[in-house]
């Protein structure tokens, strides 16, 4: 996850698969990600199979040979999955101990019993970043939705006026702070530092969840003032069980490795000597493998043993927190193999050639590149993937923290206007119980909020450090 050099990217354009000019090139682009739209939107394909077909298309239309548009599929999508496939895996355990140990419901409980009146928006927005940093976005929503609804009906709040806040810290941590599978792919293809990224991240998210969240859910009760729908309340995990771990003991257990990630960022600017004992011990505990697989085992003693997990309960539940992850692991995997394909074909290389004629800041062209495929296809991880494919050379000449901003450009860029192409859509939708309009009216427009103000905030940053 270290930064990569100039020559090694250099190296991955310097024998291009094709010798296509600017223009077929352009057009084998344009070709490559339309092949991929029109599968995931018109054809409703899983996006691996639409990512790997449009990686193919996209050596075809450029005039690669097809062995070779293989071997560049092939190849970027393993070394993706090697480079963040264990991340996610132990991101996804993780998240699992914490859902169904109640750690969950311990932070959320005891966050809500300091909380009421005007105070509740912020503390569900509180609630919903602290708990999204480990979990998926859509576990996060599904963990979550009881507690909005249950907190809106007994306050008799507007649903809007609870909900979007909780929406908004999941989809802000899940866009922007690793190691979330965005940012994670997004910091392996550019050559990020996971560290200052992180810290950014962190920066950046803030003023931006205080804006989509509690700020706009007053304007967004407004426009929809609808009560939470009379239904069953979903389960929460831990009504099951006889005890919970604590609430310090599952903090703790959460932000760890993000503290450890951080010592390490912190520690490379205080010390700067690579062969400096403090900083090679805290380059191997504050490395991304290792400030996960330290949580996950921390986790068993701070989550699961108070929670009276046996240890072949223990087992099942890796087995089970492993295995929702395959798909998500499949298409990071697949737009690895597209990143590449574009890189070998020599396309990077073109968007690096081009954009030196234009007087567009290289943050804002991520940004806007995020936005179109985002829209497009409706995930935000396959625009995260591809867009950071496309501008990867870009960074070859950039400083740590403007690469870190790169990526955080990329990420904000994947989150704008949510609508009918994004199972996230639909999911906020049919929880809440809202009309198609009503849904644009309040998710969409949060999306889209959070993607203007936190491109907003990198651009700005990008000028003062």
């Amino acid at each position: 996850m270290t930064r990569l050099s100039v020559e090694m990217l250099a190296a991955d354009t310097v024998e291009p698969i094709t010798s296509a000019g600017h223009a077929q090139l352009g057009f084998a682009v344009l070709a490559g990600i339309a092949v991929i739209v029109l599968l995931i939107t018109q054809f409703k394909l899983h996006a691996f199979l639409a990512l790997t077909i449009g990686s193919l298309a996209l050596g075809a239309f450029a005039g690669a040979p097809l062995d070779k548009a293989i071997a560049s599929f092939t190849t970027g999508l393993g070394t993706t999955v090697a480079g963040v496939g264990v991340l996610i895996a132990l991101g996804a355990i993780l998240g699992k101990m914490l859902a169904d140990s109640g750690g969950a419901d311990q932070i959320v409980d005891t966050i809500l019993a300091k909380a009421g009146g005007r105070s509740m928006p912020w503390a569900m927005v509180l609630i919903a970043s602290v708990i999204g940093l480990p979990l998926f976005f859509e576990v996060g929503v599904v963990l979550l939705i009881p507690v909005v609804l249950m907190v809106a009906k007994r306050g008799n709040y507007s649903l809007m006026r609870i909900g979007i806040p909780a929406l908004a810290g999941l989809s802000v941590m899940h866009g922007l702070v690793p190691p979330h599978p965005g940012p994670l792919v997004a910091i392996h293809a550019v050559g990020a530092n996971l560290g200052v990224t992180l810290a950014l991240g962190v920066l950046i998210a803030v003023p931006t969840v205080v804006v989509a969240g509690p700020l706009f859910s007053r304007v967004a009760a407004r426009w929809v003032d609808v009560p939470a729908p009379d239904r069953m309340i979903p389960q929460r995990p831990s009504e099951d069980l006889e005890k919970r771990p604590g609430f310090g003991a599952t903090l703790a257990t959460i932000l760890l490795p993000v503290v450890l990630m951080l010592s390490k960022a912190l520690v490379d600017i205080v010390v700067d000597d690579p062969e400096h004992t403090v900083q090679r011990v805290f380059d191997v505990v504050g490395s991304p493998l290792i400030a996960l697989l330290t949580a996950v085992l921390v986790g068993i003693f701070t989550l699961l043993r108070p929670a009276g997990f046996a240890k072949d309960r223990i087992s099942g539940l890796v087995e089970k927190g492993l295995a929702p992850i395959a798909g998500i692991l499949l298409i990071v995997g697949a737009g690895g193999g597209f990143k590449q394909t574009l890189i070998d074909c020599g396309v990077g290389q073109m968007v690096l050639d081009i954009s030196k004629d234009w007087s567009i800041p290289a943050l804002l062209l991520a940004w806007l590149i995020a936005v179109t495929i985002r829209l497009a296809t409706g995930s935000a991880t396959v625009a995260t993937i591809s867009a950071a494919g496309l501008v990867a050379p870009l960074a070859a000449d950039m400083s740590t923290t403007h690469t870190a901003l790169l990526v955080l450009a990329i990420g904000a860029g994947s989150l704008f206007f949510s609508h009918v192409n994004d199972a996230g859509f639909w999911l906020v939708k049919e929880y809440f119980g809202l009309t198609v309009g009503q849904n644009i009216k309040t998710w969409s427009v949060m999306e889209t909020i959070i993607s203007v103000v936190a491109g907003g905030l990198v651009l700005l940053l990008s000028l003062v450090i």
